[in-house]
C-alpha cells in the first residue's frame, strides 16, 4: 500500500503543475515523500509540463494515414513551426496517426488512451514530449474515413515528411475497381479538395448556419438593388444556390480541367474503366484552421521579439 493520500497528489500537482498519473507515480517512486517526488518531477521536466497547457498552440503537424479500406487524419498542434520540424514531433505524429487507425470513431481522448507503439499511452507520450520539447502540444482533433470496397487515397499539401504536412487530406472512393487503379484518380481528386476547400461533400451537407448567413447578405444585396419584392426572391435563391454549388465539394468544377463537376468527373472516370465509382467522403484538415490566439500569447511574442 502506498505511503500517501489524495490530498498528498494533490499538493503535489499544486507545487509542480504535473497531470495527476505523473505525480501519483513520483510519490509511489519517492515513498511518499513529496519534497523527493517534486524533485524527480523536476529532473523529468515534468514539473513544468501542465504549466505549458496553458499557451496556444496553433502550429504543429497534420498527419495522415492509411491502411486497406480506412484512412485517418490527425491534427497535432505545437506552439511554433520551429518544434513541427524537430525529430522528436516528427516521430511522435507519425506514430499517433498510425495508432489512430486502430481507434474505433473520432474521439481524441479514446486515442490519447491508447497505446503507444513505444510502451505506455499516447497521452504519455505526449506529456514526456511537452516536457523535453519544452513547448505546449495538443492533439487538436481526428477524422476516419473508410468504404466496403475500392479505396482510401491520402494526400499531403507540401509535405514536411512522409504522411505530415499542413494540409492533409483523405479522399473515399467506393468502387468495383482496383486500388492501382483509383490511387492516381484519387491523389487528382485530393489535390482538388486541397485546393478549392469544400466546406462539405454535398449541398445537403453544408452547415445551416452558413447557408442562414448567405442567405442575410443576399437579401441584403437584393434589396438595395431597389428591384420587384419578387425579383429580389430570385435574386436570393440564384445567390444561394451559387454558394451551394461553389462549396460542395461535387458540384464544384473539377481544378484540373474547370469545365466539368466533380461528381461527373467521378462518374466519367468509373464508365471509362469499366466499373463504378463513387465519391462517398473525404477528409481536409488545415493545420490550425479555426484556432485563435490568445491576447497574451501575442503579447509574449511581441515582448520576444522587442528583447531580441
Amino acid at each position: 500500500m502506498a505511503d500517501f493520500t489524495v490530498a498528498d497528489i494533490k499538493a503535489l500537482r499544486e507545487k509542480t503543475g504535473a497531470g495527476m498519473m505523473d505525480a501519483k507515480k513520483a510519490l509511489t517512486e519517492a515513498g511518499g515523500d513529496i519534497e523527493a517526488a517534486v524533485d524527480a518531477l523536476r529532473a523529468k521536466g515534468l514539473a513544468t509540463a501542465q504549466k505549458k497547457s496553458s499557451r496556444t498552440a496553433a502550429e504543429g503537424l497534420v498527419g495522415v494515414a492509411v491502411e486497406g479500406t480506412k484512412g485517418v487524419a490527425v491534427e497535432v498542434n505545437s506552439e511554433t513551426d520551429f518544434v513541427a520540424k524537430n525529430d522528436q514531433f516528427q516521430d511522435f505524429v507519425r506514430k499517433t496517426t498510425e495508432t489512430a487507425l486502430g481507434v474505433d470513431g473520432d474521439d481524441v481522448e479514446a486515442l490519447k488512451a491508447a497505446g503507444y507503439p513505444d510502451g505506455g499511452s499516447v497521452a504519455d507520450k505526449l506529456t514526456d514530449n511537452i516536457a523535453t520539447i519544452g513547448e505546449n502540444q495538443q492533439i487538436r482533433r481526428m477524422k476516419t474515413v473508410s468504404v466496403g470496397s475500392g479505396a482510401v487515397v491520402s494526400y499531403v499539401h507540401n509535405a514536411a515528411a512522409t504522411g505530415l504536412g499542413k494540409i492533409g487530406v483523405l479522399v473515399a472512393l467506393e468502387s468495383d475497381l482496383g486500388a492501382d487503379v483509383l490511387e492516381p484518380f484519387g491523389k487528382q481528386l485530393a489535390m482538388h479538395i486541397a485546393s478549392m476547400f469544400p466546406q462539405a461533400l454535398n449541398a445537403e451537407g453544408l452547415d445551416a448556419d452558413v447557408i442562414e448567413r448567405e442567405r442575410a447578405i443576399a437579401q441584403e444585396k437584393a434589396a438595395e438593388s431597389g428591384k420587384p419584392e419578387n425579383v429580389q426572391e430570385k435574386m436570393v435563391e440564384g445567390a444561394i444556390k451559387k454558394f451551394a454549388k461553389e462549396n460542395a465539394l461535387l458540384s464544384q468544377m473539377f481544378v484540373m480541367d474547370n469545365k466539368s463537376s466533380v461528381e461527373d468527373v467521378v462518374a466519367k472516370f468509373g464508365k471509362d474503366n469499366g466499373g463504378s465509382v463513387a465519391l462517398t467522403d473525404y477528409v481536409r484538415f488545415q493545420l490550425g484552421e479555426g484556432i485563435e490566439k490568445k491576447e497574451e500569447d501575442f503579447a509574449a511574442e511581441v515582448a520576444a521579439a522587442v528583447a531580441g
